[in-house]
């Protein structure tokens, strides 16, 4: 029904003087029935006495019709020219709630929460949304102070200062805040806008506000802000279980109360992945956390495994390649927490109140690594839609770190094993020095570098000593390192010069680049040295590589000035040897550059370290080596370092005899002679046929196809060593003689006499050579 209001004009003695449209309506009267006549003769009752003196009250008016018409009138005097009241205006409506305007239904029926407040910070007025939120009616908050309606808190404590603010200074303010309401039953985030209302002069009569709940935006922001902070924190190392907990560690306390991840056992392995079947699934806890101190709610300890039941939620998961979710009430969760309760009994009060779970496969690169769970017990809110496409987002970023690590586990262990098999096991005992090694690999994320060593045997009881160094990390710097530790120990075997070792070995390397762009990209360096019991000289060369450090036996430590020489493959440039005498009981220590050179490191500061921690007593060349690993390396080196010791042994005179041979056949059997009467003198008569027989082959040939000078040596070592030397550099070699051949059987006699033979270049000819086991002492 229409709502009509009714304006009268009356003057000081109540007489009507003006008549409205809406007063007609009202009471059926024209203008012309009224005027003029007293107001009070349409009164259909007497009005009280204290009713006639305000200016504000209820009267009756009688219809046209005789019917009554109640109404609220409302005086207002009319001011003359003179400032002093004359005639009334009296407004009158029916009783009862007016019809409400367009802007008040839009102010009721608003989406955001609306609150109209007076200067004191009472309610005035709120829309539909303010009451959803406070949870009561507006007519329960009308009037009463803002601090009477919300609990004491920080949130609530800042709304009231804004309030105040606003109304004290008449500034708008605009702000958010994440709180929770009386009627939600979770925190929300708010952006709240606060504007003071004036009257007609301007003055502040009160504050108003509007609250929009941007919960969703919030979350959708906090989603964000973890997914880049799980960008920097997730994978800041290649080990599966660290990445593991990293994920763990920004999932709790902010989108779990409690998170666990658990992977297959070929995943730490790092061996291939097995095909899945519908069976239980075995999977190893490896990482998990919650807002309690302890994780009391895990049913699993850290390191066992679990068999998951297809049903489980993270079976599921992992069979279906999907988020699996679950809410308290739902059978599956039930079934899943009766069984962690059964599986954990300590923790089952722990797990009360738990009502959402989220089981995420952790998948990358199509294959599936494990699983992450997420539940929540403290936090209010179910898991919903949004929170699942995080989950997935955050799970796939995650299995892609721990896949790296796998991977990186994976090379670094092949890297490892081609090492172990490439590298001297044992080395064997020499007569020339006593050595001991130790070879450490980075945990650095590069992988595993290419350093390497070896003791090789040489003739005449000499023993070389080599350490190099790859550039690189990874299966390709281990198996270009393969590949050098292989080409020195064939050149070796020619007996070279270290100088001229390295001239060939580096035009190997060159050769090799040519073919294989990694060997290119990686470089090498190498350390090659020969000891000589005999002479107890050390003579080396170096390509690109630190020089050894010398410890005397009177315990002065030194490295050795030597030039360094270019690295591997440069090519063109020549290699410096140098030679030192050493005494008897000397150490030589060979190492990589990964032991005194860093980053962090100053390489003489770590230099004196070796050199220093070289000379410090031990009781063993092993355990010399773990003190000098201990003193001078980092607790985390970031490169490889290999490490190889040597004390120098000398053979004494007593060891060896040598003899001038002249240059005619009737010396051969003096040779012969001297040589078993000098066995005979050593106690090896049992070895004196073989050597009567090898001395007679290796002087007649040296007398009929060499030069002199030429010298007969025989050296006492772990082997019997007979050498002839001449001044001709041909070397000999072995033939088959047919059947009247007079000649060519000697050298093929030795070979099948001998151990090993061969033969060596000198400064003044050539020395060929023959070793013979002894018999057992």
């Amino acid at each position: 029904m229409e709502r009509v209001s009714a304006v009268v004009i009356l003057d000081a003695q109540g007489v009507v003087k003006g008549w409205s449209e809406g007063a007609r309506r009202l009471t059926g009267r024209t203008a012309e029935e009224v005027v003029g006549r007293p107001a009070r003769d349409l009164l259909a009752e007497e009005p009280l006495p204290e009713a006639l003196a305000a200016l504000t009250g209820t009267a009756v008016l009688r219809h046209r019709d005789g019917s009554p018409v109640p109404l609220t009138l409302r005086a207002h005097a009319v001011l003359g020219e003179d400032g002093a009241a004359g005639d009334f205006m009296v407004t009158g409506e029916p009783p009862g709630p007016a019809e409400p305007t367009l802007g008040e239904r839009a102010f009721q029926q608003a989406s955001m929460s609306m609150s109209v407040f007076d200067t004191r910070q009472r309610y005035l007025r709120l829309n539909d949304v303010a009451c959803q939120v406070m949870g009561v009616p507006e007519d329960v908050l009308i009037g009463r102070d803002f601090p009477e309606t919300v609990e004491e808190a920080r949130h609530s404590r800042g709304f009231h200062w804004h309030l105040r603010q606003v109304a004290e200074t008449g500034r708008p303010v605009r702000y958010e805040s994440f709180t929770g309401a009386p009627a939600l039953n979770r925190e929300h985030a708010w952006s709240i806008e606060m504007w003071p209302v004036r009257d007609a002069s301007g003055d502040v009569v009160g504050t108003a506000l509007a609250a929009f709940d941007s919960s969703d935006q919030y979350w959708a922001r906090e989603r964000l802000a973890l997914l880049n902070e799980a960008a920097a924190a997730i994978g800041t190392t290649l080990d599966v279980v660290r990445t593991a907990e990293e994920l763990i560690g920004i999932v709790v306390p902010r989108f779990a109360d409690f998170a666990s991840v658990d992977l297959f056992d070929w995943v730490l392995d790092a061996e291939e992945p097995p095909a899945l079947s519908g069976t239980d699934i075995a999977l190893r806890r490896v990482a998990h956390g919650s807002g309690t101190e302890g994780t009391p709610e895990a049913a699993i300890h850290l390191g066992e495994v679990d068999l998951y039941p297809p049903f489980s939620p993270p079976a599921r998961a992992i069979l279906e390649g999907r988020v699996i979710q679950s809410q308290a009430g739902e059978p599956a969760f039930m079934r899943w927490i009766a069984e962690r309760d059964a599986r954990g009994p300590a923790g089952r009060r722990h797990r009360v109140g738990a009502h959402s779970m989220m089981a995420v496969p952790l998948r990358a690169r199509g294959t599936t690594l494990g699983v992450a769970v997420a539940v929540r017990i403290r936090q209010s809110d179910d898991y919903g839609p949004d929170d699942a496409v995080f989950a997935e987002e955050l799970a796939s970023r995650a299995a892609v770190c721990v896949d790296n690590a796998r991977r990186f586990a994976r090379e670094r262990t092949t890297a490892l094993a081609l090492q172990h098999n490439l590298l001297p096991r044992g080395l064997s005992g020499q007569a020339a020095v006593e050595v001991a090694h130790r070879y450490r690999p980075s945990g650095s994320q590069a992988g595993i570098g290419g350093d390497w060593f070896d003791v090789i045997p040489l003739s005449g009881s000499r023993v070389a000593l080599v350490v190099g160094d790859v550039v690189g990390h990874g299966i390709p710097s281990s198996a270009t390192m393969g590949r050098l530790c292989t080409a020195v120990r064939t050149l070796a075997d020619v007996d070279l010069p270290p100088d001229e070792l390295l001239t060939h070995l580096d035009d190997l390397v060159t050769h090799l680049a040519g073919d294989d762009t990694e060997v290119a990209e990686l470089g090498a360096t190498c350390l090659y040295s020969v000891y000589d019991p005999v002479t107890r000289r050390l003579s080396l060369a170096a390509a690109g590589h630190p020089p050894p450090a010398v410890v005397l036996p009177d315990g002065t430590a030194q490295v050795l000035g030597m030039n360094a020489g270019p690295p591997l493959g440069v090519g063109g440039l020549p290699f410096e040897a140098m030679e030192v005498e050493l005494p008897e009981g000397a150490l030589v220590a060979l190492y990589t550059d990964g032991l005194i050179e860093d980053r962090d490191r100053d390489i003489d500061h770590a230099t004196a370290e070796l050199c220093r921690a070289l000379t410090a007593p031990a009781e063993s060349l092993d355990a010399l080596c773990d003190g000098v690993l201990k003193a001078v390396l980092p607790e985390d080196p970031s490169d490889d370092v290999a490490l190889l010791l040597a004390r120098t042994r000398a053979l004494g005179a007593d060891r060896i005899a040598t003899w001038d041979v002249a240059p005619d056949p009737e010396h051969v059997a003096t040779s012969r002679q001297a040589a078993t009467d000098q066995l005979t003198e050593w106690g090896l008569d049992e070895a004196a046929f073989v050597t009567e027989l090898v001395v007679s082959e290796l002087v007649t040939n040296a007398i009929r196809y060499g030069a002199p000078p030429i010298q007969l040596r025989l050296i006492r070592d772990r082997t019997l060593i007979c050498e002839v030397s001449d001044g001709s550099s041909t070397s000999p070699h072995l033939r088959r003689a047919h059947a009247y051949d007079e000649g060519g059987r000697g050298l093929l006699l030795v070979a099948q006499l001998t151990q090993r033979w061969g033969s060596r270049q000198t400064d003044s000819g050539k020395t060929i050579w023959a070793e013979q086991p002894l018999p057992p002492v």
